[in-house]
C-alpha cells in the first residue's frame, strides 16, 4: 500500500483530468469534485451561468451564517501545452525521485483548489467540521480566455449574490526566493488597436505621409514610454513589476505585395497599468502619441479595465489582520504586491468585495504557463498547513466592518 499522503494523490488525480484550453473536460473536472465533496458529506452544487461552463461550489456551513462568508477560489482550466516541450506527460501527474510533481496547472492553479480542500478534509478528521461563518470553496471555469463565460457572469447571477461574500483567497505567483507574494489588487488590462492610414503607391517612390511613416512615429512613442517604465522598476528596488506600467508591441498587420507600399498598417498593444497610475492622465498621453503621429492615426480599446480596487491590507481590517497574523505564527516572510496579470479576482475586487492572491509556493522556479510546469511535494503539503491555519482563522472572525 502506498504512503502517499492522500492531498498528493488526489492532487495528482486531479492533474490527469484534461481541462487544457481550448476544449477543457469540464464534465469529467465536475464528477471529480463531486466525488470529491462526497467522500467528506460536503454540500455541494452545480452552477452554470454559461450553458457549458459549470462552476461547482461546496459549502460547510457555518454557525453564525448571518455573518459574511468565506470563499476558497480556484479555476479549474488550465491553458494549452506544446506536448514535444514537456518531459513528462503533462497530464499523467508524474511524481519523480525529488518528489517533483508534473502537470498541466501544477501552480497554476489546481494545486490551489486540492490544498483548500485537503486542508479542510484535515479540520474534519480532527472533528472541526464547521467554524463560526459558512466557507465556500469554488471552483470556476474560463480564466484561462478571460472569463467571459466564467467568474464575470457568475458575479452577476443569483446564485453568487447568495453567497454572501466577505472575503475571498484567489491565486498568487510561484515565488523563486524564500518569500511568499501576497496580492491585493492588479494591474488592469489595456488593450489597443491602433490604425495608421496614409498614401498607397509604388515600392520604387520616396511617399510622404504614408501609413508606415505614422506606424513608426507611434511606435517611438510607445517604446520610449516603455523604456522610461523600465528604467523606474530597475531604479527602485522597493518596486516590483506590479507598481509600473508596462508596454508590448504583440501584432503588426499589414501591406499586400513587397513592391506597394500600402495604405494602411495596424498594431495591437498589451498595456497593463497598476490601479495606482493616474488613468485619464494615461489615456491622454496614449492619444498625444496618435495627434503626433499624423492624421489617419485611431485608436480602438479592445479592453479597457479601469478598476482601482484594493484589499484593505493594514491593521483595522479584520479579514487582513487574521490573514497576516497567521503568516506571521507560521514564520512565513511575506511581501505584500499588486499582482502583475491578471486573475479573477481583479473582476471579484471590481465589485466592491475583499479578495487576498495567495499561492503558497516558495523557493519554486516560476512555470505558469510554461513547459514542464510542476510543484514540489514537500512545498505542496506546507501549503496545505498553511491554508488549514488560514481557513481557521478567517472563517472564524466575529466581527464585521
Amino acid at each position: 500500500m502506498s504512503d502517499e499522503d492522500i492531498a498528493v494523490t488526489k492532487f495528482r488525480e486531479y492533474l490527469r483530468i484534461r481541462t487544457d484550453q481550448p476544449e477543457p473536460d469540464y464534465e469529467s473536472c465536475v464528477k471529480f469534485l463531486f466525488a470529491l465533496a462526497d467522500e467528506l458529506g460536503i454540500e455541494r452544487v452545480r452552477v452554470e451561468p454559461v450553458t457549458g461552463y459549470p462552476f461547482v461550489v461546496m459549502t460547510i456551513p457555518g454557525k453564525a451564517p448571518q455573518l459574511s462568508a468565506i470563499v476558497l477560489h480556484s479555476h479549474t482550466d488550465v491553458v494549452p501545452v506544446y506536448r514535444e516541450k514537456w518531459t513528462h506527460d503533462p497530464f499523467s501527474g508524474d511524481k519523480d525521485e525529488k518528489g517533483n510533481i508534473y502537470g498541466r496547472g501544477a501552480q497554476d492553479m489546481k494545486s490551489n483548489g486540492i490544498q483548500y480542500f485537503e486542508a479542510i478534509r484535515r479540520h474534519f478528521s480532527r472533528g472541526i467540521k464547521e467554524f463560526k461563518r459558512n466557507v465556500h470553496i469554488i471552483w470556476g471555469p474560463d480564466e484561462e480566455r478571460g472569463s467571459r463565460n466564467g467568474m464575470e457572469k457568475f458575479l452577476e447571477s443569483q446564485e453568487f449574490q447568495k453567497l454572501n461574500i466577505g472575503f475571498v483567497l484567489d491565486e498568487g505567483m510561484a515565488s523563486e526566493d524564500q518569500i511568499y507574494r501576497v496580492y491585493y489588487a492588479e494591474r488592469c488590462k489595456w488593450w489597443i488597436r491602433v490604425s495608421f492610414t496614409g498614401r498607397p503607391g509604388h515600392g520604387s517612390r520616396i511617399i510622404d505621409n504614408s501609413a508606415a511613416e505614422k506606424m513608426l512615429s507611434f511606435l517611438n512613442s510607445a517604446l520610449k514610454f516603455r523604456e522610461s517604465q523600465k528604467v523606474l522598476l530597475e531604479s527602485d528596488p522597493t518596486k516590483t513589476l506590479g507598481d509600473v506600467t508596462t508596454l508590448n508591441l504583440t501584432m503588426i498587420k499589414g501591406g499586400v505585395e513587397t513592391n506597394v507600399v500600402p495604405a494602411d498598417f495596424e498594431c495591437e498593444f498589451d498595456i497593463r497599468v497598476p490601479p495606482t497610475v493616474d488613468f485619464d492622465a494615461l489615456e491622454k498621453e496614449i492619444n498625444e502619441w496618435a495627434q503626433k503621429a499624423g492624421k489617419g492615426t485611431k485608436i480602438e480599446f479592445i479592453l479597457h479595465k479601469t478598476f482601482k480596487n484594493m484589499t484593505p491590507h493594514m491593521a483595522g481590517d479584520p479579514f487582513w489582520e487574521a490573514f497576516e497574523n497567521v503568516l506571521k505564527k507560521e514564520r512565513c516572510t511575506f511581501r505584500n504586491e499588486i499582482f502583475p496579470a491578471g486573475t479573477d479576482s481583479g473582476l471579484i475586487r471590481e465589485k466592491g468585495y475583499r479578495s487576498i492572491g495567495f499561492s503558497p509556493i516558495i523557493n519554486t522556479q516560476c512555470l505558469l504557463h510554461d513547459h514542464d510546469e510542476f510543484l514540489n511535494e514537500r512545498v505542496y503539503l506546507r501549503g496545505v498547513e498553511i491554508y488549514e491555519k488560514l481557513i481557521e482563522a478567517l472563517a472564524n472572525i466575529d466581527e464585521e466592518k
